[in-house]
């Protein structure tokens, strides 16, 4: 993997944290302008919300930020100290935020784990095996939910209908299946496997018109046999650790929008239950969204889903679901990078 410095930088820039806030501003503003059911009065709904659920809202995040520094300092067998796996969080949280979900942010992390003291093959290593592990929570997750809720996870929006001609079920299979065929042979390649993944690899790029690719096949076989190394004679707790702490992470990330819509509407158990499901749903569209940060999509097909059942209130629990589920990774992470990088490289020189 080439971890050039410039093009880490580039991404990790702080100025960075404009253009999603723009892009999701004016989605917003779209979505104001719009919708003639959505007045100034309906904004006055924040200062109307549950003090219980709000605080439960807050709680729940929180829970998920200590769980992500939890597992990554399990998953790198506590050779980060805890305050290098809050600097990693929060430095990939705000990678994530800047660029586009279907680009993914694995050279980044990559370099933040190295410039924490790790050596390549053991930041590889890390990186892929906690994108495995957040992949399979979804694999896993998305059918349960899908048959629970079964009927009612697709809401019968006409603007969904008319754009998308009925096809969200088709939507959601086709995404689907295609995380999980990636996320298999990627646990195949670095669990099982790695030697197998790199022969295959070559062999198909050693076709004529995909010869281009060869160079980059043979570095990412090479990637992951480095990488599978690293992870060799782990014992069972090692991985029962980083899948409970995996499920506590998605779980509480996908709640926290119960706690947000229960603090300005009352749901009952099983809406809730529809709430999570469509809440999984609306991931797949920010996985393939190439926005920064899903920014204006997320926006946009969070009023798709829950206009109908959620009436005046969908306007005011959508920018509250966003600001505090990723707004504040940006700016968080823009103060924190300067702090980071006087850091690792005055601890380096």
């Amino acid at each position: 993997m080439k971890l050039e410095k410039e093009k880490i930088f580039k991404t990790l820039n702080p100025n960075k944290v404009w253009i999603p806030v723009l892009l999701g501003v004016s989605i917003v503003a779209f979505l104001f302008y719009q919708d003639d059911t959505v007045t100034v009065e309906n904004l006055s709904l924040i200062f109307e919300a549950e003090i219980i659920p709000v605080a439960l809202a807050f709680l729940v995040l929180f829970a998920r930020d200590v769980g992500y520094v939890y597992r990554i300092r399990m998953i790198t067998g506590k050779r980060l100290t805890w305050k290098s796996s809050i600097y990693v969080i929060i430095l990939w949280e705000f990678a994530s935020a800047v660029t586009p979900s279907v680009v993914g942010g694995t050279a980044v992390a990559v370099f933040i784990l190295m410039k924490e003291g790790l050596k390549l093959g053991k930041a590889l290593a890390y990186t892929m095996i906690t994108a495995i592990f957040d992949n399979l929570y979804f694999v896993v997750m998305a059918p349960i939910v899908y048959l629970i809720a079964s009927g009612h996870i697709f809401p019968q929006n006409s603007m969904i209908e008319t754009q998308l001609g009925r096809s969200l079920p088709t939507l959601f299979i086709v995404s689907y299946s295609l995380i999980a065929v990636y996320t298999f042979v990627m646990a195949f390649a670095v669990l099982v496997n790695p030697r197998w993944f790199r022969w295959i690899l070559l062999k198909i790029t050693s076709i004529k018109f995909l010869r281009r690719w060869r160079q980059g096949a043979y570095e990412q076989g090479s990637e992951i046999m480095l990488a599978s190394k690293e992870l060799r004679g782990r014992n069972f707790t090692y991985w029962l650790k980083i899948s409970l702490s995996t499920i506590f992470i998605w779980t509480a990330r996908y709640a926290m929008l119960n706690c947000v819509i229960e603090a300005f509407s009352n749901q009952s158990f099983f809406d809730h239950i529809v709430i999570f499901a469509r809440h999984v749903v609306i991931w797949i569209t920010m996985l393939v969204s190439p926005t920064p940060g899903s920014s204006g999509t997320a926006e946009f097909i969070f009023t798709q889903f829950f206009k109908e059942d959620l009436g005046s209130v969908t306007f005011i629990t959508n920018i509250f679901w966003r600001l505090m589920t990723y707004y504040p990774y940006l700016f968080l992470g823009a103060i924190v990078l300067p702090r980071w990088i006087a850091r690792v490289f005055k601890k380096k020189k």
